[in-house]
């Protein structure tokens, strides 16, 4: 993080305010409502958050959580929780790094380690074991990290999970913690999409919005693409 950010925040690190709430951290990412509310906080006695949020009451996620899930999510399209939660530890300990997910390490060292363990732990064929890692590379690589290997922006799919659609996705909209309070932008830029969908919902046109902002009219798309799936909330 830039030494300006650090002021502005008073010394601490934007990737771990509680910027986010549950609801509209669940539609950006794809992921049930109720998926993200249990990874978070938990439900009921037995079943454990799965990541740490910086704010329970309200329930609120940092970009690191951000993260976290939406490398989780594609975890959990080929494993049970139950087995993802021992493959993690077993690769925290292993790298002798905590939150691997939101650590470059993972995405370099700790994703054979991870699915060799889930191996072991699950009857899993070797095509899907190659399913698993292929759908793991395609969520890592839409994550930058900074000089000291933590997750910095993180490129969100706006379009449907299968695997042809994330091959096509574009990297149009970005949620980068240093950019206009960590509001989910049109990448390259600090215009938030919230504005290009407010602006959408009043009247404005896809073309007319692409001139104003000076945009290509493909991007104004995809950001209002991702303000739908908020507002269908």
């Amino acid at each position: 993080m830039a030494a300006n950010a650090s002021t502005l925040y008073r010394g601490r690190d934007p990737r771990e305010l509680p910027n986010y709430s549950i609801a509209e951290a669940a539609r950006y990412l794809r992921i049930p409502n109720s998926t993200l509310r249990a990874w978070a906080l938990g439900m009921g006695a037995t079943f454990k958050p799965v990541f740490v949020v910086p704010q329970k009451s309200p329930p609120a996620l940092s970009f690191h959580n951000l993260v976290e899930a939406h490398v989780l999510n594609a975890i959990r399209e080929h494993l049970p929780l139950a087995k993802i939660r021992p493959a993690l530890k077993y690769v925290e300990k292993n790298l002798g790094i905590p939150r691997p997910l939101v650590n470059k390490v993972f995405q370099t060292d700790g994703v054979g380690l991870f699915v060799d363990h889930c191996c072991q732990l699950v009857d899993v064929t070797k095509q899907g074991q190659v399913a698993m890692r292929e759908m793991l590379c395609d969520y890592l690589r839409r994550i930058e990290f900074d000089r000291a290997g933590l997750a910095a922006r993180l490129y969100p799919f706006t379009r449907a999970h299968t695997a042809d659609a994330r091959q096509g996705d574009p990297w149009a909209v970005v949620f980068d913690p240093a950019i206009s309070f960590g509001r989910l932008v049109v990448a390259g830029t600090g215009i938030t999409t919230a504005a290009v969908g407010d602006r959408f919902v009043a009247g404005d046109t896809i073309d007319e919005l692409a001139r104003d902002f000076d945009l290509d009219p493909h991007v104004i798309e995809e950001a209002v693409r991702c303000e739908s799936l908020l507002k269908a909330a």
